[in-house]
């Protein structure tokens, strides 16, 4: 058997991290334009019917609440709200548990629409617009609150916890 092959790499200049912060916050950015899809996409149902370009942004839309934001609550979950509670502000401790709470409505909530929006994706007829109009506004609604409290509280204590204990 050969020895392995010792393989250097050259120097290279440092590069700088990314804020650890950022993929979240442009989570947020991306429910706020699928959020603004859903409501573009039932109003083309109601005005003209189903067809391969609603198709398609039902697919799209599928794609991001089913996966994409499902994984992000979990970043969030596993990464930031552990420190957060530690942290023992009470205020900030009722914040975040009020966020987990969310994150469990958020999914029972797609859990209601996402089939719909999954038949449509798949062509199928089988869905009721103004069912469908009124659970995309629970969720939108919900999903504004969630991304405004995070935003504007949690997210920046955040910040300031992980900047603290980077500097030392």
């Amino acid at each position: 058997m050969e020895a392995p092959v010792n393989r250097q790499r050259p120097a290279r200049p440092a590069v700088p991290l990314i804020d650890p912060m950022d993929a979240l916050d442009q989570t947020h950015r991306e429910v706020l334009r699928q959020l603004g899809g859903l409501r573009e996409l039932l109003d083309r149902i109601e005005a003209q019917g189903a067809d391969a370009r609603t198709r398609a942004q039902a697919d799209e839309i599928c794609g991001f609440f089913g996966f994409t934001a499902r994984r992000h609550h979990e970043d969030e979950e596993e990464q930031v709200f552990p420190m957060l509670l530690a942290h023992g502000d009470a205020e900030l401790v009722e914040q975040v548990k009020r966020l987990q709470q969310d994150h469990g409505w958020l999914e029972e909530d797609w859990l209601e629409i996402g089939p719909q929006l999954v038949g449509l994706a798949g062509g199928y007829s089988g869905y009721e617009v103004d069912v469908l109009r009124q659970g995309v506004a629970v969720f939108a609604e919900l999903y504004l609150e969630h991304v405004s409290l995070e935003e504007g509280a949690v997210f920046p204590a955040a910040r300031k916890l992980l900047a603290a204990r980077a500097a030392v």
